[in-house]
């Protein structure tokens, strides 16, 4: 099948084989049923990257007008909408976890390196990460068993293989799994601004996890959280930019056919119809140079200084957070998160509740996200369509 992230610039390409996921998932015994639609070339995080896409706008299967957020859209929708009981997403910035919360569905965003990006159309190396995007917890733990593992066209699966547990992850869905975890509560800026019906069920499920046996550590807040979440300020745009023309020019020259095989070659595609700013400033850079080194410095910086070190002075399991944006935090230090959905605001838009912690946590993250997943058991499928 045409292997494209959405853009018309990439149809009639050919791959050179199949992604290393999708390998072990048909070994595992999984029925491939297709590709989902997404935004132009993965809609680029915050640079809007891309090329005319190939399918028109995706839909939230609950609130149609409703934004169902990007950019693994039609992995989520297709889930959501009971058309499939699994699906994959790549996440650059959001584009597991923000989908799972506005489309009420349960998205495992694992460690950068934990499961292999070979055969997927890269963002950068340093934040992109493949994972399942399934309508129960159990459902999703059991596909992330099936495809984590080294593999030798990803240099980071080496380095992240020593997270990987003996047994693998199920023997952690554990409905008890809250008892006695440290979980410390994000409110700023994350509950802030929020309609109170959702601050209201916030609290309800604050209460949950601590009837659950958890001890919470509330109103944290993350050092230079502020500036963590201004991608431009931090330097996660410039890397990104430099990242996306390396590594997309890898990816477009390793192809046994395509009708573009550099950034050069998309953008000469896409000023035939539109000008796209985003892979114009990719275009304009010239490797790791200073500028971006002291970026990618920063990055480290803000990561140890922050969530690391809340962390650690609090002796936390987990950070607990209700809003899509905290997904920035993780990505910027390649720490794992898990959504869970939790309920639905005014006009029936879900949203849901984030467990992030540091590089290689997922066994706790999972047992934290069950234990509170069995609890509620908000989730509901989505209404029918009225024609």
């Amino acid at each position: 099948m045409n292997t494209t992230a959405g853009s018309i610039a990439l149809l009639g390409s050919t791959v050179p084989r199949n992604a290393f996921v999708v390998t072990n998932l048909i070994e595992a015994g999984a029925i491939i049923l297709g590709k989902a639609s997404l935004g132009g070339l993965m809609q680029g995080s915050y640079q809007m990257v891309g090329a005319l896409e190939v399918a028109k706008e995706e839909q939230n299967p609950y609130v149609l007008s409703a934004d169902p957020c990007g950019s693994s859209s039609g992995s989520t929708i297709s889930v959501a909408a009971n058309m499939a009981a699994v699906s994959l997403g790549t996440e650059t910035d959001g584009s597991i976890l923000c989908l799972s919360s506005y489309n009420s569905v349960v998205g495992i965003k694992p460690t950068v390196g934990l499961t292999s990006r070979d055969g997927v159309v890269p963002i950068t190396h340093r934040q992109d990460t493949i994972g399942p995007i399934c309508r129960t917890l159990a459902d999703a733990v059991y596909v992330l068993d099936a495809f984590v593992g080294t593999n030798h066209n990803d240099n980071a699966t080496r380095e992240a293989s020593k997270y990987i547990p003996v047994g693998g992850y199920i023997q952690f869905l554990k409905p008890s799994g809250l008892k006695g975890k440290r979980l410390g509560i994000l409110r700023d800026p994350f509950l802030i601004d929020k309609e109170p019906g959702i601050i209201r069920a916030f609290e309800h499920h604050f209460h949950t996890l601590r009837q659950q046996g958890a001890v919470l550590v509330d109103n944290l807040k993350i050092v230079s959280i502020d500036a963590i979440m201004n991608p431009f300020v931090t330097g996660e745009v410039k890397a990104m930019d430099t990242d996306l023309k390396l590594d997309l020019n890898k990816y477009l020259e390793g192809l046994v056919v395509s009708p573009v095989r550099s950034l050069a070659d998309v953008i000469e595609f896409n000023n035939k119809f539109a000008k796209l700013q985003g892979l114009l400033d990719a275009q304009k850079t010239d490797g790791i140079n200073a500028k971006v080194k002291k970026a990618l410095l920063n990055l480290v910086k803000l990561s140890r200084d922050g969530l690391e070190k809340l962390m650690k002075e609090q002796k936390l399991d987990a950070v607990v957070t209700p809003g899509a944006d905290f997904s920035t935090v993780l990505a910027i230090g390649g720490y794992p998160g898990i959504n869970v959905p939790t309920g639905y605001d005014s006009n029936g838009v879900p949203f849901g509740i984030f467990f992030g912690g540091l590089k290689g946590t997922e066994p706790k993250l999972i047992e934290i996200a069950y234990g509170f997943e069995q609890a509620p058991k908000i989730r509901k499928p989505p209404p029918p369509i009225k024609h």
